[in-house]
Formats: structure tokens, C-alpha cells, sequence
């Protein structure tokens, strides 16, 4: 564990309290009249002290009981967030399973069959039963799984590990005694290799790129099969229309997304509820109408006689049936807006049953209709409920492009959290809902890469084919990662390891050996969206991290921060000085070079460090972190704002009046403790009381004084301090290390949202201070 330069002002002897420590806690407080009741966070081990050394196993919270009318209320609800993307599965799957005709009447049973075990095993089994316990505090998606990795062996190449963190309620590490060998070994082997840090961040990125990708896709393959069903009602719908009608309603879907889906949000769930009674009841009608008996399509011999018949055929229209989990993923990454249990009751009550019902019926209609194929979903639904149905399936297709928008969207905001993506600018469109969240940039980007994919695919058929890699890769690469946490986490029995990876593995195997078969007929492209995403990521992150290793290796020592502020030629101006840096264990040498250059400092000076934690939230009381820089006398002090993934910066009042605030109570707590260790060298009175060295008036005066100096300054004025850091190749690089940083790193940039903009600095109280880093 690295250390730092700077220790507290008091040579306090460091503890750390737990749940079992807090009887000790509180005897030692009962040696002073007045007990202040967040004393315990200065009793820690941190990465600001030099005595860091070892960290305690934190205890895990209890989990608080969620009432079961919240619980329903929220399943509800996530009816319309998490499942319209696999709700509108049937509108397209049969018709990109046989888009070359069913050439057997059997075939249908087969393909049936499939679409039963690939919806039971993977989205309710695997999702609903196994990879929901993976959450993180409550938050899910690829970096949850992967933060919850780094918690438990030191493989995050992100610089945010230090021993405080683990103080943090939420982060919930606890490490047994007796581990298990087989994940002792495992942990080890991570921990040692270079190579497996690397390859657990770039899989975490290509998931991550993969997700964003399916962003791009489903409104196009949604809103296009929706609007297609109209050529049911008339024939002069061209396919030049339906295309231009798509793109029409994909534009208006983008531009609306700077108001936020809060304000549409309450329309969502019962209309995807409308959805899935219709899909389900036409479903029952059409199965009882037709022919009831593809019931026994339950029987998996049909998928190996329909595999026996068609060889390679078969095994290519795979990519057509793994669109009938198609947001899938989604269950696992919005999971954070409602609870497991509501998610996995909503699925198991509604959605399951509902979707196995809608593709029993259309294999019902098929076996007799088999030239119908190419528009099974229209064609049907009984002729009295052609229009209602058009309407809903509209609907229901913009609210699941809606979702993966929104999807995206948080999804780049954990990116940026955790130095993986460039700066842009998030806006919270929802006080109410802390996840909803808008890029602009981003927002028009997708807009044109909708467009772009609608106007030249033209078809659900070419774009169901790149939709399957990228639902396919994303499983993937959630299961390996959660073979690792099986492992490592919840040490499972290796008998189940190994059934999960031979039965939902060599399944999403064979999906994935399908979909990648139809490369070039439009499976490129998810696969080019995440090839410039994770260019994009691996170059903002890999520079970040050598920018972050510099500072770190030229850090200030304590003895030249006392000499540049023991500077008679130093002038102390009155005001408050806040100075960023993305440095947390000291000092960054962009200071001296301020201090040589501008001759003065404030009356008060505050290093802010603004940290994400590989965790989803940070509890508002364990946000800041505080130490005092020696000699107290200059009124010198480090700051470190911790955030998690999730968290929102500034939401509700100026990060300048909330550290003010922190700061004042940090002093307070500080003089506090000092106060008590002093008297404990002291004698007890005849009250029982310590008299320590100074009295209780003295250490009053001492926290009165320094506190109003604090306000002093605060309300002399504040100075926002920017450090930008240019940085370039250092001389004798080579040409690889050259085109990263000097063009690649310095484009994006220059072109991208600085600092001031991302923490919402006014530009009035603001000054840069640049300085060249040659890395």
C-alpha cells in the first residue's frame, strides 16, 4: 500500500473502529463532557499517514428489509424501463430465423424449442437467479462486476486503492480468515500478472462498447419492424417509406432527450404492461385457433432433429433466434434503479410468461401460414386488432429505444467516473431519479449513428445480423467475468463452476460462433462501434494513468513544501484557495511551479482531489477526507472528495460551501482529539473528570479561532485553482508512444470538455495554471 509525506498535526496513535469496537469507542469518549459523535473518523488507517500499514476487514452492513408494497411497486415500474427491448423481440425473430423460408414443417417445432430453453436458461436462470447477486451496493453492468473484482484482489489499473477507502460503508469488502485454496491461488495469480490486469480492463471496455453498441441498434430494429407492420394496411407503403417514416420518428426520439425520460417515464410501464397482455392473449388465441400442438415442442428433440435436417442452416439461423433475448443485459444493468427481488419478480410474473406465450402462438399461425414468415407478427394478429396493435407495437419500440438511450447514457457516465472516457458533460434531467442522466454530445452521436444504420441497412434482417454479435458479446464477456467472481467472491462449489460453464457457456459459445458467421452481412458493425470506442477509452485511460504515475513519482516532499511556504519572500493574501488536482497521495508538482511564478498564497489553501471509487455510491457523510499539511501555522490542508461510479457531483449545493463546511468540522474533531489524548496524560478530578494540559475554555478557544479563520477566508474570497497538465511524448519515444499521446490523447482533449466545466466552476473566481509533463 503506498504511503505519503504528510502526517496529522498531532502524533495521534491510529485505530480503526468497527461494530465490535464501539463499546471501546465509547469509554474513551466518556473521559470528556462532551462526546462528539463523529470522533470514530479520525480513528483510521489511511494512504494521507505515513503509520498506513494495515487495514482491518470491514464488516458488511446489514441489509435494511425493503416492504413488499415498495418491492411490487418497483417491479411495476420496471416492467417499463428494463424490459422493452426483449418485449419487442417477436415483432422480428421469426422473420430473421428463416429469412430464407421454413423448407420443413418441423423446422418450426425446432426453432420453437429453441426459443424456450435460450429464454429459460439464459435471461431467467442465468440473469434472473445468478448474475442479479452480483450487484454492486445495488448497481450493475460490466463495471460492477469488474469493480467488485478489483474490491477483492488488487488487479485495477484505475489509481483509486488506498487503505481509507475501505472505510467506506459501501464498500463492503470483507476478507475472511480461511479462504478457500482454489481462490487464494486464483487471486494470487491475478494480482502477479501484468497481462491479466490488462486483459480484465479491456474485456470491462469492449462490454462496455458492446452495450453502447446495442444503444445504436435497437432503435433502429425496434422502430423500423414497428412501423414496417403498416404495409398490412395498405400497399402503396413503400420500403423507402417505412425507412424515411423510421428515420422521421428516430430524429424526434433523440431531440426529446435533453428533457429527460422522467417526464415520460410514468407512461412507460403500463404501456409496455398493454404490450405484453396483447403479445400474450393474441399468443393464447392464436395457439388454441391454429394448432395446439406445438406444445410439444417442449421436448429438446426437436432442436436436435431440426439440427440433424439442416446442418449449417440450421446452425446459422441461430443468429435469428438470439434475438429473442435481445436486452437481455439490461436486466442486470438497470438494476440499480430498482431492487433484484422487483426485477426478478416482474420477469418471472410478466415478462417470461408472456414472451413464451406471444412465440408459441406465431409458431401456431406458422404451421399453417408457412409462406407468411417474412411478416409473422402482423400478419397474425386477428384482423379487429390490427390497428390497436400497430399503435402499442410503436410505442412499445420508442420506449425500448428510450431505454437503451438512457442505458448508454449511464453507462459512459461509470466510464468517465472512473477515468475510462473523455470529459462530457452530464446533465441530471430528474431530481427524483438519480440515474437519469443526458449527454449532449453523446445524444447527437447516436442520433447520427441511427440515422446512418437505418438509411443504409434499410432491413431489420441485415441489422438483426450485427444486433446478434453485439447481445452475444456482451453475455459472453459478463460470464467470464463471473466465473472469476464465483471463484474468487462467492467461492462456489467447483461442481457448479463447472456446470455453468459447460451448460450456459457452451450455449452462448455457439451463439456467439453463429452471429460472428454473418460478419460480412452487417455483423461488422457492432464490432467497428466497439473497435472506436474502445480506441477511444484505451487512450483516454492509459494516458490518464501515466499522467497520474508521473505526479505521483514527482510528487512535493514535506520537507520542500515547508521551505517554498517558509518563503519570507512569500506573500500570504487573504481568501480561500482551492486547488485541484487528480493527484491523491500528496502534493502535485504543478504547485512549486505556481508558487515560483505567482509569489503569493492565499490565507488559506486547500488541495482538492476529486476521487471515483471503484464502487457505485459514497455515503454523503464519508465524502471528504481531510488532512492538515505541517507546520499547522500555514494553514495548509489536502482534500480528498470521494465519489462513487453513481454518485452525482454537485447536485444540490456548491462543492466550495459543502468542503467549507467539512472543513470547519474536520478542525473541530481534530482539536477534539488532541484535546482528549492530552488529557489522558493528565489527572482525574474529583468529578472523574481528565484534566488534560488545557482546559476545556482553551481547546473551545482553539476550535473558535482556526474555524472563524476558515469563514475569514472564505468570505474574503474564493480562488478556484485548475491545474492543466499538457502533456507530451518524452524525448526518444517511439512512434507508437508519440501518436498516443502527442496526437491521439492531445485531439481529444483539446476538443473535449475541460475540467471547469465538468465540476461547474465559475469562470469569474477561476485560474489556470498549466504546466508541461513529458511523459
Amino acid at each position: 500500500m503506498p504511503t505519503d509525506d504528510f502526517v496529522q498535526e498531532e502524533p495521534i496513535e491510529q485505530t480503526h473502529h468497527n461494530d465490535d469496537d464501539s463499546e471501546d469507542a465509547e469509554s474513551d469518549d466518556t473521559h470528556h463532557p462532551k462526546t462528539h459523535p463523529s470522533l470514530h473518523k479520525l480513528h483510521r488507517s489511511d494512504s494521507m499517514d505515513l503509520e498506513s500499514a494495515k487495514v482491518p476487514s470491514h464488516h458488511l452492513r446489514a441489509s435494511q428489509a425493503v416492504e413488499w408494497s415498495v418491492i411490487l411497486q418497483l417491479a411495476f415500474q420496471s416492467i417499463g424501463v428494463v424490459y422493452g427491448d426483449i418485449g419487442t423481440s417477436p415483432l422480428y425473430v421469426y422473420a430473421s430465423t428463416f429469412a430464407d423460408g421454413i423448407k420443413n414443417s418441423d423446422d418450426i417445432l425446432g426453432v420453437l424449442s429453441l426459443i424456450f430453453y435460450t429464454i429459460t436458461l439464459i435471461p431467467l436462470i442465468k440473469y434472473i437467479f445468478i448474475v442479479l447477486r452480483a450487484n454492486d451496493n445495488g448497481e450493475g453492468g460490466t463495471f460492477a462486476l469488474y469493480s467488485l473484482i478489483c474490491r477483492y484482489a488488487r488487479v485495477g489499473l484505475i489509481p483509486s486503492q488506498q487503505a481509507e477507502d475501505r472505510d467506506v460503508s459501501n464498500f463492503q469488502l470483507e476478507l475472511p480468515s480461511n479462504r478457500l485454496r482454489r481462490a487464494s491461488k486464483l487471486k494470487s495469480k491475478l494480482e502477479n500478472s501484468q497481462f491479466a490486469k490488462f486483459f480484465l480492463l479491456i474485456i470491462t471496455m469492449l462490454g462496455t462498447s458492446m452495450v453502447i453498441g446495442d444503444g445504436v441498434l435497437t432503435p433502429c430494429i425496434s422502430v423500423l419492424s414497428a412501423v414496417g407492420g403498416i404495409k398490412e394496411a395498405t400497399s402503396a407503403m413503400t420500403e423507402d417509406r417505412i425507412v424515411w417514416i423510421s428515420t422521421a420518428i428516430l430524429i424526434c426520439l433523440f431531440m426529446v432527450q435533453r428533457f429527460g425520460t422522467d417526464k415520460v417515464g410514468y407512461s412507460f410501464a403500463p404501456i409496455i404492461c398493454v404490450w405484453f397482455s396483447l403479445i400474450g392473449g393474441i399468443g393464447v388465441y392464436n395457439f388454441i385457433k391454429f394448432d395446439p400442438t406445438v406444445i410439444k415442442s417442449i421436448n429438446p428433440k426437436y432442436i436436435v432433429d431440426y439440427f440433424k435436417r439442416n446442418k449449417k442452416d440450421a446452425w446459422v439461423s441461430l443468429g435469428g433466434v438470439v434475438l429473442a433475448i435481445t436486452g437481455t443485459e439490461a436486466l442486470f444493468a438497470d438494476v440499480g434503479h430498482f431492487t433484484v427481488r422487483s426485477i426478478q419478480i416482474s420477469m418471472c410474473s410478466v415478462t417470461y410468461p408472456a414472451l413464451i406465450m406471444a412465440y408459441t402462438g406465431q409458431d401456431s399461425f406458422l404451421r399453417k401460414h408457412q409462406s407468411l414468415v417474412s411478416d409473422t407478427f402482423f400478419k397474425s394478429i386477428p384482423h379487429s386488432l390490427y390497428w390497436p396493435m400497430f399503435v402499442v407495437a410503436v410505442a412499445a419500440a420508442i420506449i425500448a429505444s428510450q431505454a437503451m438511450i438512457s442505458g448508454t447514457f449511464s453507462i459512459i457516465q461509470q466510464s468517465l467516473s472512473l477515468g475510462c472516457f473523455p470529459r462530457v458533460k452530464i446533465v441530471h434531467t430528474s431530481a427524483k431519479y438519480e440515474g437519469q442522466v443526458y449527454i449532449p454530445e453523446v445524444n447527437y452521436l447516436l442520433m447520427i449513428a441511427c440515422i446512418g444504420v437505418t438509411l443504409g441497412f434499410r432491413t431489420t434482417e441485415k441489422i438483426g445480423n450485427a444486433y446478434g454479435i453485439a447481445v452475444v458479446f456482451v453475455m459472453t464477456l459478463t460470464s467470464s467475468l463471473l466465473v472469476l467472481i464465483m471463484i474468487m467472491i462467492w467461492k462456489t462449489d467447483i461442481l457448479f463452476v463447472v456446470a455453468y460453464v459447460v451448460i450456459i457457456g457452451s450455449i452462448e459459445f455457439v451463439y456467439l460462433s453463429s452471429v460472428l458467421y454473418k460478419f460480412d452481412q452487417g455483423g461488422y458493425l457492432p464490432l467497428a462501434f466497439a473497435a472506436a470506442l474502445m480506441t477511444v477509452m484505451y487512450v483516454w485511460n492509459n494516458v490518464y494513468r501515466k499522467k497520474y504515475n508521473f505526479e505521483l513519482e514527482h510528487k512535493l516532499s514535506l520537507e520542500r513544501v515547508k521551505d517554498i511556504a517558509s518563503d519570507t519572500n512569500l506573500c500570504r493574501i487573504p481568501g480561500l484557495a482551492l486547488f485541484y488536482s487528480e493527484l491523491v497521495q500528496g502534493i502535485p508538482p504543478i504547485f512549486e511551479h505556481y508558487v515560483a511564478n505567482i509569489q503569493a498564497l492565499h490565507s488559506v489553501l486547500v488541495f482538492v482531489s476529486i476521487k471515483s471509487l471503484p464502487i457505485s455510491k459514497v455515503p454523503a457523510e464519508e465524502r471528504f477526507l481531510f488532512r492538515r499539511v505541517e507546520p499547522k501555522e500555514l494553514n495548509i490542508f489536502r482534500c480528498v472528495v470521494r465519489y462513487g461510479y453513481t454518485d452525482i457531483r454537485n447536485k444540490v449545493e456548491p462543492l466550495e460551501q459543502t468542503l467549507v463546511e467539512k472543513l470547519k468540522e474536520f478542525i473541530t474533531e481534530n482539536i477534539y482529539l488532541a484535546h482528549i489524548i492530552d488529557g489522558k496524560k493528565g489527572k482525574e478530578d474529583e468529578n472523574g473528570m481528565m484534566n488534560g494540559e488545557g482546559g476545556e475554555e482553551e481547546w473551545q478557544e482553539r476550535v473558535v479561532s482556526e474555524t472563524s479563520m476558515v469563514e475569514k477566508a472564505w468570505e474574503g474570497g474564493v480562488v478556484h485553482l485548475i491545474g492543466e497538465n499538457e502533456v507530451i511524448a518524452s524525448k526518444g519515444s517511439g512512434i507508437g508512444k508519440r501518436l498516443l499521446i502527442d496526437y491521439a490523447y492531445n485531439f481529444m482533449k483539446k476538443n473535449l470538455r475541460q475540467s471547469e466545466k465538468v465540476f461547474d466552476i465559475p469562470h469569474k473566481r477561476m485560474l489556470k495554471v498549466g504546466m508541461t509533463y513529458e511523459l
